[in-house]
C-alpha cells in the first residue's frame, strides 16, 4: 500500500511539470468468476424471463458471457405448481400464453438454480401495490427550470396503501418500455419505514419520473411503472443504486451486493451474484400534448 501511495503521489507532482499524457497499463489480477443472476418475476401476463451471465475483469470491455446449460426452475409454494424455464436466445424463460400469469398476489415463489453440480435457491413473495392515479406535467423554460433545461417536468400521483410497511420501485420510460428513463425507490410513499402510512408518494419520489437534464417534449409519451418489493428486494436495489452512484472525493469502496440465492450445499464455497425478486406491477401513460 505504501508503495502504491508514493507512486500516485510522483504522478501528480509529474502532473505539474508536463502537459503530456502516458497511457499506464495496469496489471490487476482477474480474480474469481461468478454467475450473475437477473431474476425478476411479476404478476403480468406472458412470458417471463431469467437471465444468468458470468462476471469479467475488472478492465475487460467486452461483454459478460451467457451462461446457456443451467437447468431453472420456478415454484409456486402456495399454489405447489411448477414452471420449467428453457433457454433461447440469451435467456431462460416461461411462457403460460398472452392472457395468462405464473405470477399471483401474495404467492410465494421459490427459484431453483442448478449450475454444473451447484444448486443455488432463493424464496421471495408477491406484495400489493396501489394504483397510479394520474401523471401530471408542467412547461418550464429554462430560466425557470432548475437544471436550465427547456421541456415538460412529468410528476405521478398515488396513495401508499395503508394498515403495513409497503416497499415500491418506481419506473419510468419515455415512449417505450425499452427506453427507461430512471427508477426511484419508496417505503410508504417516502424514503423510511413508520414515517407515514397511507400518504400521498412525497414530491422527490413523484417527481422522480423525469430525467431533469433530459426533460420530456411536445407528444412524447411519459410512461410510469410502480411495483411492490418485499423489504429484502427493496434493501438489495437500494444497495445497487448507492454502489452506481457512488464516487466523488468521499466515495465508499465498491463491494458486491449480496445475493438471496443459496448454495443448497452448505460446505460448498460456490456462490453466485444476483438476485430473485417478485413483484406486483401497475401501469400508468400520458403523452405530452
Amino acid at each position: 500500500m505504501k508503495r502504491i501511495i508514493n507512486i500516485f503521489a510522483i504522478l501528480v507532482t509529474a502532473a505539474g511539470f508536463t502537459s503530456c499524457e502516458d497511457v499506464i497499463d495496469l496489471d490487476i489480477p482477474k480474480g474469481k468468476t461468478f454467475a450473475v443472476v437477473d431474476a425478476w418475476i411479476t404478476n403480468e401476463a406472458g412470458k417471463q424471463s431469467i437471465r444468468i451471465t458470468e462476471t469479467v475483469p475488472y478492465t475487460s470491455t467486452g461483454t459478460a458471457p451467457v451462461v446457456s446449460d443451467a437447468v431453472v426452475v420456478l415454484t409456486d409454494l402456495t399454489d405447489n405448481k411448477t414452471y420449467p424455464f428453457t433457454f433461447a436466445n440469451g435467456v431462460y424463460s416461461h411462457d403460460p400464453g398472452l392472457d395468462k400469469s405464473i405470477g399471483v398476489l401474495n404467492h410465494a415463489y421459490k427459484l431453483r438454480i442448478e449450475l454444473k453440480s451447484q444448486v443455488f435457491e432463493a424464496i421471495d413473495t408477491i406484495k400489493r401495490v396501489p394504483e397510479i392515479d394520474s401523471i401530471s406535467y408542467e412547461f418550464k423554460t429554462e430560466e425557470n427550470s432548475a437544471s436550465n433545461k427547456e421541456g415538460y417536468y412529468a410528476r405521478f400521483h398515488g396513495r401508499d396503501l395503508a394498515g403495513a410497511s409497503d416497499y415500491y420501485w418506481v419506473r419510468s420510460y419515455r415512449n417505450t418500455k425499452d427506453n427507461r428513463v430512471g427508477d426511484a425507490f419508496a417505503v410508504d410513499g417516502s424514503y423510511q419505514e413508520y414515517v407515514s402510512d397511507s400518504a400521498v408518494f412525497i414530491v422527490p419520489i413523484s417527481e422522480s419520473i423525469t430525467n431533469w437534464d433530459k426533460p420530456f417534449q411536445l407528444n412524447e409519451t411519459v410512461i410510469v411503472r410502480l411495483a411492490s418489493l418485499t423489504k429484502s428486494s427493496h434493501t438489495f436495489l437500494t444497495h445497487v443504486e448507492s454502489q452506481l452512484q457512488n464516487g466523488g472525493l468521499f466515495a465508499k469502496i465498491l463491494e458486491n451486493v449480496k445475493s438471496n440465492l443459496k448454495n443448497t450445499n452448505a460446505s460448498s464455497d460456490v456462490k453466485v451474484l444476483g438476485w430473485f425478486g417478485t413483484s406486483a406491477v401497475k401501469f400508468k401513460e400520458k403523452t405530452i400534448r
